[in-house]
């Protein structure tokens, strides 16, 4: 593995206006770097993990804006915090990577701003979740403060179930899975909706429908994606989350229930390959608009 050392003694790289830093190149990441071919615009794509980083320096050589993409939400959060100590823009900043990246203070910053998100009960030790559990009759979903692609989501319909969930994630003693996350069970269609923002601006979105008798979504679950029009209603929604949240490239996730449109996730390391393929949007080419004008 060859490390790169940035600070300000070291410059074993030339500078550049855009950085893609990521641990994993998926579809995406390659998407990016195409659009921006396209364009003439070159973006530096740069391992994460070859990365050796200075915190005596004030300033690095990397680039005025860095697109951070790392599937490691800790790696990438963390990352980004010393970027931007040392003055480098970073897309998604430290704020909304924090905020998005954690269920629970993401419930709480569209609650602070009166968007509408399923009902949620935070319980800190196995028998208080118990106890929440009750409020819903034992039909909720538990989740994880962190994770993504529906990793250890759990749908309980019964006490027993709900029990055996709450005793298997003690058993992880991992002290983030003590954090219990419960939420109600929102009747909905087989489907969900998920937006991508740039900017402000909401430029995409699809439908995610279940399949095979799976209750959840995720397109890495196997998950279905169709076009989903964007109405003013989903537009003046996607807008207000964005705003909340602080701005960036955004996937904003909700539900259609009988009391209207509940977002129930915000991604700040969208991956936005079903949405471009089932809305025929560039949703990358956009991205790359974004960062250029960011670096101007």
């Amino acid at each position: 593995m060859q490390y790169i050392i940035y600070n300000i003694y070291f410059k074993l790289c030339l500078r550049v206006d855009i950085a893609l830093v990521y641990d994993v190149i998926r579809w995406e990441e390659k998407k990016i770097l195409e659009a921006a071919s396209r364009r003439g615009l070159s973006i530096k794509p740069i391992d994460a993990k070859n990365l050796v980083l200075d915190l005596s320096s004030s300033n690095i050589n990397l680039a005025d804006v860095v697109f951070q993409r790392c599937i490691s939400y800790f790696r990438g959060l963390y990352l980004t915090a010393i970027l931007e100590n040392m003055n480098v823009k970073v897309i998604n900043s430290f704020n909304v990577s924090m905020i998005c990246g954690n269920k629970l203070l993401t419930t709480l910053k569209l609650k602070s701003c009166s968007i509408p998100t399923p009902k949620t009960i935070i319980a800190l030790h196995p028998e208080s979740a118990l106890k929440a559990l009750e409020i819903f009759n034992y039909y909720a979903v538990i989740k994880p403060i962190f994770g993504s692609w529906g990793r250890l989501v759990s749908l309980v319909k019964d006490f027993e179930t709900a029990k055996s969930v709450i005793e298997l994630k003690s058993e992880l003693h991992n002290p983030l899975h003590e954090i219990f996350y419960i939420q109600e069970f929102v009747k909905r269609p087989p489907r969900d909706i998920r937006i991508v923002t740039v900017g402000l601006e909401p430029i995409a979105a699809e439908y995610r429908y279940s399949t095979n008798g799976e209750w959840r979504t995720n397109i890495a679950r196997g998950g279905r994606a169709e076009k989903c029009d964007l109405t003013s209603e989903l537009e003046d929604l996607a807008c207000r989350v964005a705003e909340a949240m602080g701005g960036g490239v955004l996937g904003i996730d909700c539900m259609e229930s009988d009391r209207g449109l509940l977002v129930h996730e915000v991604n700040a390391n969208v991956e936005f390959k079903g949405v471009s393929e089932a809305s025929g949007v560039d949703v990358a080419g956009r991205i790359v608009d974004y960062l250029a004008d960011l670096k101007r």
